[in-house]
């Protein structure tokens, strides 16, 4: 008796003991997996699934299972891009009746979901080598399967008022705009979908309205009889009819297939494929050939995603308590950072708007009661100040292979952008303006249609937005660091990024011609005006973002090894640094800050581009000359305070990081990356934009990457502004092949890794430095 007491006590001790180190141990990826015990209400109640270059949202609703599906590149005739489709799933008798031991889960290490429930398991995977999604159910007993495809797209559908915000027209359309119904039927025992573009487009209506008509043959038109689409099939499926109905306010017709006979297990795939020909047949053809020569291969696409999650990681410690936020931005790191491998390789970038995760937008904005279509801020349209924050965070995590449809969606563009500055102004460079459609003009409604006779064709008429050409520097920045982070052979690129830099020599001397005789200031340098400073600061002289933007890109492309560039460019990139003018700065009270610009006439927006010599390009720093008058324009500068805010694209968190301000970088970062006010945690927005707000995510992945570390030259700072309270396992990138995986418990490193290992001695740590200890390490 006293033995078994005894021995009931050891194990209650060891169990205890056992239950402490589990709760005090930083957590695993596997503890960031989203498990859901109840069921959706409705689509807004979605788990994200993706893979390759497709997104899925998934949940079950009143017994049913559904997911809307997206790919990138699925752009109408007016630039929206279309989602293809919802799939809906309903099981007899059935396993999900009600939440009684309901589970549906986000496997993060393999990169996919499951549903069970009462002895029934649905996988759903998509697989990342080629466009197919799975969806695969088990059931202890046989059942029936009915599978449905829901479109909403079965006929055409007028798009008025703000339903427009969703295509390039925006709030100024051009006559009536229609969303065209896409192609739907019964083939073979499944449904065929597609949309196929009519040759007419925004393209060609934005083409004569910016007057570029007379080079409109050599121009790219990326949308004109784009097909896209695909078929959902199974072995034990078929055709059992149609039926209509309504989810969301928005009504659709459903095309439905039912198991041929009850079974344990039922699989189905959905078959994607996109092409641009004017032979309309040749789409069908492809895709046949493509379901013809598939092979299904699930292990290949586990291995991609286990080794998407060796590359890097952030895991913070802390319970797994929905209060603990330092517990909440690790897992939300992870479940952002699985969100942007669901378009690992698509043609076009991940959209900072949504990406390929949006949903009924009634759950975003009760108001607007539109398709599963619709987005905030177009879907062609890309807005470089946002997107930038999309991919920076791609080079610290080590994902440089999904960074290359971002940065080949500019060198696409190259000879549009080129032949802007030919037509309107006789010079060379490729001229990149803001809210810049993927055919290199901007955005129709934002060029505006109600402009002076005489305004230069050239311009937007827009407040916020004319004279905003600098943005495309930071895409030219990423492209460098292709090279400085991993090695990479960036020689496609060195031309792209010369011409964008010709473009403000030339186009900046060129204007300086039509004031007056002379092309430069007297000491030399451009004269930068009219200029911006991102939307915020307008009609600049020398804004201090374009300066540093053009300081570094020049000064990095010039480290290049002289096979990389002829003695042409280097002669020409060496004298166009003596253009450059210097960076401005200016006083409050009594402390030296760095000034948005020279001068300026107007504030437009609440950006803070006076800290953009901080962050992106890195000419104040931990470890570099003068952090003091970076430290004091975060601390100081009215304009920078007022603005303050962690909500959407605004990267305070970033700044503070940078500046080793860790008071200040904890704070923002816990407020940029806490649980969003979705049941899905990194759905967040609308912030500035939509939800998901994907340029909110990457602000913060980038937010707490730099807190945990920073270089200058070859020395890598860990924890340039991090709490020691906050226990922490990370594995990040750094230039030169490097990766830094570092833990720290307690206030102490317990395991660093530096490979390769000669570069441990490069290693600063900083964790506890003060602010004053920081200042002084230049």
């Amino acid at each position: 008796m006293q033995e078994n007491i005894k021995m009931k006590n050891t194990i209650f001790l060891f169990s205890l003991l056992v239950t402490l180190c589990i709760k005090a141990q930083i957590p695993v990826l596997d503890n960031y997996n989203q498990i859901w015990t109840t069921q959706s209400v409705n689509s807004g109640e979605s788990m994200p699934l993706g893979g390759g270059d497709i997104g899925a949202n998934v949940w079950v609703e009143k017994g049913d299972l559904y997911f809307y599906f997206s790919r990138s590149g699925t752009f109408d005739e007016h630039n929206t891009l279309l989602k293809l489709g919802r799939v809906k799933v309903n099981l007899s008798p059935n396993p999900f009746k009600d939440d009684q031991g309901f589970k549906q889960e986000l496997k993060l290490k393999d990169g996919y979901i499951t549903v069970s429930q009462n002895g029934t398991s649905v996988k759903l995977w998509v697989d990342v080598f080629n466009p197919v999604i799975h969806v695969d159910v088990t059931s202890k007993v046989p059942t029936e399967m009915k599978v449905a495809y829901e479109s909403w797209r079965y006929k055409n559908r007028d798009s008025k008022g703000k339903a427009n915000n969703a295509n390039s027209y925006k709030w100024a359309p051009q006559g009536d705009i229609i969303t065209y119904k896409d192609s739907i039927s019964f083939e073979n025992n499944g449904v065929k979908f597609y949309h196929r573009n009519r040759a007419n487009t925004v393209f060609d209506v934005t083409v004569k309205q910016q007057k570029m008509e007379s080079v409109k043959g050599q121009m790219l038109n990326p949308i004109a009889n784009l097909t896209f689409g695909g078929q959902l099939f199974g072995n034990n499926l078929k055709a059992s009819g149609t039926y209509n109905g309504i989810y969301q306010d928005t009504d659709f017709k459903g095309f439905q297939l039912s198991s041929i006979k009850t079974a344990k297990k039922h699989q189905f795939q959905i078959q994607l494929h996109t092409n641009q020909s004017a032979d309309a047949g040749l789409w069908e053809k492809e895709l046949q050939k493509q379901i013809s020569t598939y092979k299904r291969d699930e292990k290949k696409t586990v291995v991609w995603w286990n080794n998407f999650w060796n590359r890097s990681f952030i895991y913070t410690q802390k319970d797994k308590s929905v209060t603990d936020s330092v517990y909440q931005i690790g897992q939300n790191y992870q479940l952002f950072r699985y969100m942007l491998g669901a378009n690992a390789y698509g043609k076009y970038p991940t959209k900072f708007n949504g990406g390929l995760f949006t949903v009924d937008p009634v759950h975003t904005n009760k108001e607007l009661n539109f398709t599963p279509d619709f987005r905030n801020w177009g879907g062609g349209t890309m807005t470089a100040q946002n997107q930038r924050l999309v991919y920076f965070p791609m080079l610290k995590s080590g994902d440089f292979d999904m960074m290359q449809s971002q940065l080949d969606y500019y060198l696409n563009l190259q000879k549009n952008a080129e032949l802007r500055s030919q037509v309107y102004w006789k010079h060379g460079g490729a001229s990149f303006t803001e809210q810049l459609e993927n055919f290199a003009l901007p955005n129709p409604a934002e060029y505006d249609w109600k402009r002076p006779a005489d305004y230069d064709p050239g311009m937007e008429y827009n407040a916020w937005l004319e004279y905003e050409w600098d943005t495309v520097f930071e895409f030219c920045k990423m492209m460098l660091q292709q090279k400085e982070f991993a090695g990479k052979d960036i020689q496609k690129y060195n031309q792209f990024i010369i011409s964008c830099l010709r473009f403000f020599d030339e186009h900046y001397q060129y204007l300086a011609k039509q004031r007056g005789r002379k092309a430069l200031d007297g000491n030399g340098h451009l004269v930068l005006f009219p200029g911006s400073a991102t939307e915020t600061y307008k009609m600049t002289n020398n804004a201090n973002s374009t300066i540093s933007a053009l300081k570094v890109i020049t000064e990095q492309l010039l480290l290049l090894s002289e096979n990389e560039l002829s003695k042409e460019d280097v002669t020409y990139l060496q004298g166009l640094q003596t253009r450059i003018p210097p960076l401005n700065f200016k006083e409050f009270d009594g402390h030296k800050t760095l000034a948005p610009a020279k001068t300026w006439e107007r504030i437009n927006n609440t950006e803070v581009p006076q800290l953009y010599p901080v962050y992106p390009w890195g000419i104040y720093g931990i470890g570099k000359p003068d952090l003091q008058t970076a430290v004091n324009t975060w601390k100081y500068d009215t304009d920078a305070l007022k603005f303050r805010s962690h909500v959407g694209w605004k990267q305070d968190n970033i700044f503070a990081a940078r500046l080793g301000l860790t008071e200040e970088a904890a704070k923002y970062n816990l407020l940029k990356m806490a649980n969003s006010d979705r049941r899905f945690p990194a759905f967040w927005g609308p912030g500035y934009d939509w939800v998901p707000d994907h340029n909110w995510g990457g602000a913060g992945m980038i937010g707490m990457q730099e807190m945990l570390l920073q270089t200058s030259g070859d020395t890598i700072y860990i924890f340039p502004a991090w709490p020691s309270a906050w226990d922490v396992h990370f594995k990040l990138h750094v230039p030169k092949n490097t990766t830094v995986e570092v833990k720290m418990e307690k206030g102490k490193v317990t395991l660093l890794k530096v490979f390769p290992k000669e570069r441990e001695k490069d290693i600063v740590n900083l964790l506890g430095k003060s602010e004053v200890e920081k200042l002084k390490m230049n």
